[in-house]
């Protein structure tokens, strides 16, 4: 019975270690890279792929695509991985440049968007993860 209490309390306390905001962060960036692998895909790639543009246009094109797409996916296992481990002894300036990464992605779409005169989304995804992200450099300064 020792046994199961010692293990219930390790549970509860590794369960206060985790950093909720950076897990939000990885949860909803890890969301961001699926609709931008599936949706863009659809929605941007294949048009695009299927336009007469010049082959090696449409090369550095794609290739520029899946570096976003790799940034995506693996920012989100950091946050994630920070999140989940909750030590004191992170490295929270990476976590802090990808936070403000994040918010100055968001800030491009939103200026890109205006000067277009065309809505483009990704903002309302990338902003919160720049925010979750410091939000939890926050809460492990306390």
């Amino acid at each position: 019975m020792k046994l199961m209490r010692k293990d219930s309390m390790n549970s509860s306390k590794d369960k206060k270690n985790m950093n909720m905001y950076w897990i939000s962060a990885g949860l909803i960036n890890l969301f961001t890279a699926t609709l931008h692998l599936i949706g863009g895909q659809i929605t941007l790639v294949n048009p695009l792929l299927n336009t007469e543009l010049d082959k090696l246009v449409k090369t550095k094109w794609l290739g520029a695509w899946h570096m976003v797409t790799v940034i995506l996916i693996v920012t989100s296992f950091v946050f994630l991985q920070f999140g989940i481990k909750g030590r004191k002894d992170q490295n929270k300036e990476l976590l802090k440049l990808i936070s403000y990464l994040y918010i100055l992605f968001a800030i491009t779409f939103i200026v890109v968007s205006s000067f277009q005169w065309a809505f483009a989304p990704q903002s309302i995804l990338l902003f919160p993860i720049g925010i979750l992200g410091l939000m939890g450099i926050k809460k492990e300064e306390r």
